[in-house]
């Protein structure tokens, strides 16, 4: 690692921990030739994630995009923000997983609605009404007729 202060690359580590969010390390550096001390950190690299979307465009992943139609699928039900992270969390988890660069929306979807199922029904079939387009009442009424089957 190269000295900030005299661009010497005669460093060492002195002190290594996990940083606040603790997904990376905080290491301190001296530098053998100046003494100066400074703080580096390392991380993971992450996959740059692309979703395929309905028309074949691509646009890279957005976590707020999840989250938005989650939300609004459990606009006033008894579900709390933090249940709410969670499912989005266990979703990105799936997602991320899979270690593909690229992922159908198609897939992301299939993915949200078995959760949604099992946190909250009506949150379930708002999200499947909007996602799988319903067109007329028999098609939401047998989406209904499935959840109450099971």
């Amino acid at each position: 690692m190269k000295c900030p202060f005299c661009s010497k690359d005669n460093t060492r580590v002195i002190d290594s921990r996990p940083a606040d969010d603790n997904n990376s390390i905080r290491r301190r550096r001296q530098c053998d030739d100046c003494h100066r001390r400074f703080t580096t950190y390392e991380k993971i690299e992450s996959i740059p994630l692309v979703v395929i979307k309905k028309d074949n465009n691509r646009e890279p992943y957005d976590r707020a995009k999840i989250e938005a139609g989650v939300f609004r699928s459990c606009h006033k039900r008894p579900i709390s923000i933090d249940q709410i992270t969670a499912l989005v969390d266990e979703v990105e988890t799936i997602i991320f997983s899979r270690e593909d660069k690229e992922i159908p929306s198609s897939v992301i979807g299939e993915i949200l609605m078995d959760k949604l199922k099992e946190l909250d029904a009506v949150a379930y079939v708002r999200f499947a009404s909007v996602y799988r387009e319903f067109k007329d009442v028999n098609t939401f009424m047998n989406e209904l007729k499935k959840i109450l089957d099971n």
